[in-house]
């Protein structure tokens, strides 16, 4: 399946494909807030597209990608199963904790948990 605009619980989501190229670049990053033109307000990335260097803070690409949606006022949502990556990365749990207390970057398990999370479900 190709990138698709959905509409997850009332908010246009471009929701990418697995299969899709990898993130691995900031370009990439801004392919996908540029994607957003066609109307989504909401970017939710598989965690398997994104390169593994965004895993490991050290290398600083998450916070640049992070970045980049915040500046373009675009939410970036990673699902899927990260929890290999949080096992050996205390910064990468704080970093999480801390995106999914705040409103522009969120890391959820699967789109299930964005449609409950765009409702405002507790």
């Amino acid at each position: 399946m190709p990138d698709v605009v959905q509409d997850r619980a009332g908010v246009s989501v471009l929701v990418c494909d697995p299969a899709g190229p990898p993130v691995a670049t900031t370009q990439d990053a801004l392919d996908l807030i540029g994607a957003t033109f066609l109307g989504a307000t909401v970017v939710a990335v598989p965690a398997e597209r994104l390169d593994p260097s965004f895993f490991s803070l050290g290398t600083r690409f998450a916070g640049e990608v992070m970045q980049k949606f915040v500046n373009y006022r675009v939410r970036l949502v990673v699902f899927g199963d990260i929890s290999r990556h949080l096992t050996t990365s205390a910064a990468l749990r704080a970093l999480v904790a801390e995106s999914n207390r705040a409103d522009h970057v969120w890391f959820l398990p699967d789109l299930a948990s964005l449609d409950a999370r765009l409702r405002g479900d507790p």
